[in-house]
């Protein structure tokens, strides 16, 4: 799986909970996944999609993103395409075309859809093999952006019964996840509910006073990076905007009194980065994928603590830092209490008029503001001190000056020095887009730009190792982007010192504290439930994470994890014989006695034999050349043509490759190789 992930994405590694949710589709059973904004919720269906045959429908209220959705999809090398009221007709059947002939693998609509019953017979004549419903907090009547159009997706179940569904969000609370498997009628659906907790979000809430001198202030501290600035109403965003422009920024206004046409063409201009900021209502932000947004603000209180996060959740997709900054005027209720009158029923008044107590109750703590929001949603948060809120460190006056200090309190551990390089490839980078029609971010995201600027990759190879490159943009950009860093290191003086290569081995050594923490209670022999429990994440992912360790090269005793010495030696050999590549061949060979979680702990077991093994016999070459040799005397010797006639007629009698490798003395891997060399699969 994780050949895949760097082959279509570019990482190295999943995020925490990402494997379990892809393994539990891959079993084609129900899921609802809850992972906060930018935790990587695609991937859970992507992966899949490229696994599975036959069709994946991804539904989603996003239609003004989803054309970037599948131009990201296809410049990393997946057949996907979208079908929405902005295509003409000729459009739609075309792609209709396509996917009869298995040219598609993931098909992005909006939910609207499936009121046209021509569509929804045109579906059941495909093999759909996976349902994502995106946003699925949108189809609850007690979330914060219910949407009626949701409420036909009720027939899905009816639709294909036999095909998995995977409901995805950012947040909800436990009434709304509830709610969402109610309406969506899912089969024994388990519940992914990964941490809330974005780390590299600063949460700032600050009095309402000299607003706009304020908001001048942040935008220059956070000059030329992109920034969301969320008003109550369309004259606060028409204002805001003609005031940034008059300062010398690039700033557009987005609100639903502005034509359809005028709104596209203000959020087109900022997602490509030819505008740094965009004045809103909170009507904007649903179709931005943008991963670079460094800035937030707040210049009215949001009507709820959910549509809060979810507006915020805009930052800092990329985990870079990033800045969040309220303006508080308790007099600002009556904007919000105005509404209320339109609200006849009494059971939804009186829970609208309850999250905007809690979300003025947040705006007024004295205590950590991320304890605050977390709790809110269901999640503990132990620290005492988060280092990332207003509370817990106070930051800089926000003045008409520029602040001196940043707002951003998350540690660095590494600075990116390369400043100058990283601007010629965003440079780069912007030229590209252009050609491509595409948002910058396609291309690269920032992150993937610190990363060329830090470990400075000089070759194919190198550049492949870079987060966010995969095989089709190594194809497609490598040589333009290796070409800039190879000038800037010559022109620069700068030499691929043993440090600097190193640089790639720290990065490929390095592992989160997340991980960190897994190792240490495993050193101490803490039951893995225990270890999930105080995580706050799935058995799963603390195995996969152990897993990962292992692979790293971390000695660490595991045997405590199984169950008894008896079911070690029976999955072991299980392995041995049908290979340790995948869990599922090993699971039906039991007929499901064994859990999938103790096949993968007895699968880390198997790799940390072998990779003690390798250690003790890596030591010195020759003499691991040699004790193979004891074994296999004919090992690492040319292959004569009486050697290759007995491979052959052993082969045609059905002997063992373990038979073969001891009469002929070479190594079953020497074997195995030698008949593919005859276009045999043995």
């Amino acid at each position: 799986m994780e050949l895949l992930l760097k082959r279509y994405f570019g990482y190295d590694e999943f995020r925490p909970m990402q494997l379990e949710i892809i393994n539990h589709v891959l079993q084609k059973k129900d899921s609802l996944v809850l992972m906060p904004t930018g935790g990587g919720k695609s991937l859970c269906y992507q992966i899949p999609a490229i696994q599975l045959e036959g069709l994946t429908i991804v539904i989603s209220p996003l239609i003004s993103l989803m054309k970037d959705q599948v131009d990201n999809l296809k410049a990393n090398g997946m057949k996907a395409e979208f079908i929405n009221s902005t295509l003409s007709q000729n459009e739609i059947e075309n792609i209709k075309e396509r996917i009869k002939h298995n040219d598609v693998k993931l098909l992005y609509v909006a939910p609207e859809r499936f009121a046209a019953e021509d569509f929804k017979l045109f579906l059941l004549m495909l093999n759909i093999n996976l349902i994502a419903i995106d946003e699925a907090h949108c189809i609850s009547e007690w979330g914060h952006d219910f949407r009626k159009d949701y409420r036909s997706l009720k027939i899905l179940k009816t639709m294909f019964p036999g095909t998995p569904i995977i409901a995805l969000t950012a947040t909800a609370t436990l009434k709304v996840r509830e709610d969402i498997l109610k309406q969506l009628t899912l089969t024994n659906p388990h519940s992914f509910i990964s941490s809330f907790n974005r780390q590299n979000l600063n949460l700032i809430v600050t009095e309402k006073k000299k607003t706009v001198n304020k908001i001048l202030s942040l935008v220059k501290k956070h000059h030329g990076e992109s920034t969301i600035i969320y008003c109550f109403s369309r004259k606060d965003t028409e204002k805001i905007a003609q005031n940034l422009r008059e300062n010398g920024f690039k700033a557009l206004p987005y609100h639903a009194g502005l034509s359809s046409d005028i709104r596209k063409h203000n959020q087109d201009l900022f997602i490509k980065d030819k505008v740094d900021i965009i004045v809103a209502t909170i009507a904007f932000g649903m179709g931005i994928d943008k991963p670079d947004v460094r800035l937030v603000i707040h210049e009215t209180f949001s009507k709820s603590i959910e549509g809060y996060y979810q507006e915020i959740g805009r930052a800092g997709r990329d985990g870079l830092p990033s800045d969040c900054v309220l303006f508080y005027s308790k007099g600002d209720i009556r904007k919000h209490k105005f509404f209320l009158k339109n609200i006849h029923d009494p059971l939804t008044r009186n829970a609208t008029i309850n999250k905007l107590n809690q979300m003025m109750e947040y705006c007024e703590t004295i205590s950590c503001r991320r304890k605050n929001i977390l709790e809110y949603l269901g999640e503990s948060f132990p620290e005492k001190n988060c280092k990332g809120c207003d509370i817990c460190i106070a930051p800089p006056e926000i003045t008409e000056s520029i602040p001196t200090q940043k707002l951003v309190y998350e540690e660095i551990t590494k600075s990116y020095s390369n400043d100058n390089l990283f601007e010629k490839l965003r440079t780069l980078r912007r030229e590209i887009a252009r050609e491509k029609n595409y948002p910058p971010y396609i291309i690269f995201g920032d992150v993937s730009l610190r990363e060329m600027g830090l470990y400075l990759p000089k070759n194919n190879e190198e550049f492949l190792r870079i987060k966010g490159v995969g095989q089709n943009k190594l194809s497609d950009y490598g040589e333009s982007f290796l070409e800039v860093i190879n000038d800037h290191i010559r022109e620069n003086g700068i030499f691929h010192q043993e440090s600097l290569r190193n640089n790639f081995e720290e990065k490929n050594n390095l592992l989160s504290n997340t991980y960190q923490k897994t190792k240490e209670m495993v050193l101490k022999k803490i039951p893995i439930e225990k270890i999930a429990h105080k995580q706050g994440i799935t058995t799963g992912t603390i195995i996969s994470h152990i897993e990962k360790l292992i692979d790293k090269g971390n000695i660490i005793d595991l045997n405590y994890l199984v169950s008894s010495k008896e079911n070690l030696n029976l999955i072991k050999s299980a392995f041995e014989e049908i290979g340790i590549e995948k869990l599922a061949p090993i699971y039906d060979y039991f007929n499901g006695k064994y859990h999938y979680d103790e096949i993968k702990i007895v699968r880390a077991i198997l790799k940390l034999e072998r990779n003690q093994s390798r250690i003790n016999t890596d030591t010195d070459y020759h003499k691991r050349i040699e004790q193979i040799k004891e074994i296999y005397p004919n090992a690492y010797e040319p292959w004569n043509k009486k050697e290759d006639d007995k491979l052959k007629q052993l082969y045609d009698l059905s002997v063992s490759v373990s038979e073969i490798a001891r009469i002929l003395k070479r190594q079953p891997s020497a074997i195995k190789s030698r008949l593919k060399n005859y276009e045999i699969n043995y």
